[in-house]
């Protein structure tokens, strides 16, 4: 049996933390460096305090509507410093849950900003001075950041970042969204529920770019019935503070006008933390974006060099980050691992949900693959009807030839836990006919799905199908 190897992971996040708990389990001599705090943008600035709001939100606005039920709650409030407080809960069981496993799994942490001396040594300089470690192998899980735009630099006062939103000490009274992409809409749409009015600015012709345009849709009437303005087409040029306010110039078709409100939220992207790292020391390169190319190995292509996570490329999402830790810590140990899904889910936490894996339409038809549509609506839906939430639909491609699952795009109630039965599905190279003859518990939820891989071949039972 071969000696553990020395690996040092640069990055606690939803990459580095699973990765260095992995290579620990297999028997490395593993060190985690970490600047900040354990978990990441992830756990303490982004997916889980953002989905605690959210559901904060999505409670409220379920409450509010519950009359129709025959339950009316009188005086609905909201103590915003109480749910801070319980989203920070949240965040800091899970951080200290991290914590412990990499402590238990017997991975070192070190705190401290990390600097690349070459390919086999860090420099970290934390609050106890500088130290030098060496390793055998580096991984670079470094994450990414909020971008900032000309004329609306973060102060998290009157611009905020997502990270400055998740932490609130008032509801803004007007809060203007720069940017209709995912992080945009899922945190002004949640700002709208707890009681903001809201408008969101957004440069192309629609929200949601490059998502589904069936799915975009549906999200764009739920803004429009939710009163949220969305101005497409449009591009935020700047802003000036006057009397208490904050006056936003806002450039489109029609020309230049000014909005005025109490708060910015910038969310137009956002790019890797790739600067700093002596990333050159190492011989290592990045492109235009700041991202370090990888292999199906996760390797850089330089010595003992992997990269995981945001900073290893798109798509900049935590599970495939998790998913590629994995890989590299199987690599550094000697199995034959390799990055190979066929499919990333994405999942958006709007009102409805969205979610979507595989191909779309307009992907399909560049490629050239003639496909099969099957949709089914959550209107239909026994178990929608009881939840109140009858918006949106699930669609199934599939190919024409051999009736293989190709993509799945889903807009209503949990859709962004039922995505995972359709990701298995491609997974496992599984057909439409597959989904469709496969039991689904009744009444739920997943039975749209179901109904979906029928309507492909034109024989969904509970809804009418012309054949």
């Amino acid at each position: 049996m071969s000696a553990p190897r020395r690996v040092i992971v640069i990055g606690a996040g939803p990459a580095g933390y699973v990765c260095a708990i992995r290579l620990a389990q297999l028997g490395q001599d593993v060190t985690v460096i970490e600047r900040e705090a354990l978990g990441g943008t992830c756990l303490n600035v982004g997916c889980i305090p953002s989905k605690a709001m959210i559901a904060a939100g999505s409670l409220m606005d379920r409450v509010s509507r519950a009359s129709v039920m025959g339950i009316t709650v009188e005086s609905l409030k909201l103590d915003l410093e109480q749910l801070v407080t319980w989203k920070g809960g949240i965040v800091e069981r899970l951080t200290t849950g991290v914590g412990g496993l990499l402590e238990k799994n017997g991975a070192k942490v070190v705190m401290g900003e990390a600097t690349l001396l070459g390919v086999d040594r860090v420099l970290v300089r934390g609050a106890e001075g500088e130290r030098t470690l060496e390793a055998d192998d580096i991984v670079i899980a470094t994450g990414s950041v909020p971008t900032a735009i000309p004329g609306f630099e973060f102060d998290e006062r009157h611009v905020w970042s997502s990270t400055g939103a998740l932490s609130p000490d008032r509801l803004p009274e007007h809060l203007i969204v720069i940017g209709g992409g995912y992080i945009g809409l899922e945190l002004g749409i949640m700002y709208r529920m707890l009681g903001s009015r809201v408008t969101v600015i957004e440069a192309t012709e629609g929200a949601l770019p490059g998502q589904d345009a069936d799915c975009v849709k549906v999200i764009e009437r739920s803004l429009k019935k939710r009163k949220i303005k969305l101005l497409c087409g449009s591009f935020a040029r700047g802003y000036e503070e006057s009397g208490g306010r904050l006056e936003v110039r806002i450039e489109g078709a029609g020309g230049e006008n000014v909005l005025e409100c109490d708060q910015i939220l910038s969310t137009v992207g956002r790019r890797p933390c790739s600067e700093g790292l002596g990333l050159e020391a190492a011989g290592l390169v990045t492109n235009e974006q700041g991202f370090v190319a990888v292999d199906e190995r996760m390797h850089t292509g330089v010595a003992n060099l992997y990269a995981i996570g945001d900073i290893a490329g798109q798509p900049m999402l935590a599970h495939k980050g998790s998913k590629e830790g994995l890989v590299a810590a199987g690599v550094i140990a000697g199995k034959a691992e390799v990055f190979d899904a066929r499919c990333i889910p994405a999942v958006i936490f709007t009102a409805p949900e969205m979610a979507s894996v595989g191909l779309t339409e307009e992907q399909c038809t560049e490629r050239g693959i003639e496909f099969r549509c099957g949709r089914f609506p959550f209107s239909a839906s026994g178990r929608a009807l009881s939840l109140m939430e009858t918006e949106g639909f699930v669609k199934i491609l599939a190919d024409a030839k051999t009736d293989e699952v190709l993509g799945v795009h889903m807009v209503g109630p949990e859709v962004t836990e039922l995505i995972a039965e359709a990701t298995l599905a491609i997974e496992m190279g599984a057909t439409a006919e597959d989904i469709a003859r496969t039991i689904h518990a009744h009444p739920t939820l997943p039975e749209a799905m179901m109904e979906a891989a029928e309507s492909v071949h034109g024989m969904a039972v509970h809804i009418f199908e012309r054949r």
